[in-house]
């Protein structure tokens, strides 16, 4: 499932990399640390993946 924003695709790389022990799981916030509690780390990757060219900054 590609992210539907700019600002989806990167909070999903925020929460994959606490995922994968390379950032703080304390330092997530908003809905990088919702994506963290509720998503797999292949859900967060296929999020994360998506390319950011012709994304809106924000879903409507």
């Amino acid at each position: 499932m590609p992210a539907k924003s700019k600002a989806q695709q990167r909070a999903a790389g925020a929460a994959l990399a606490a995922k994968r022990g390379e950032a703080k799981v304390s330092e997530l916030e908003g809905a990088s640390k919702e994506m963290y509690d509720s998503m797999s780390e292949q859900e967060l990757e296929d999020l994360a993946s998506t390319d950011r060219t012709g994304l809106p900054e924000h879903a409507a």
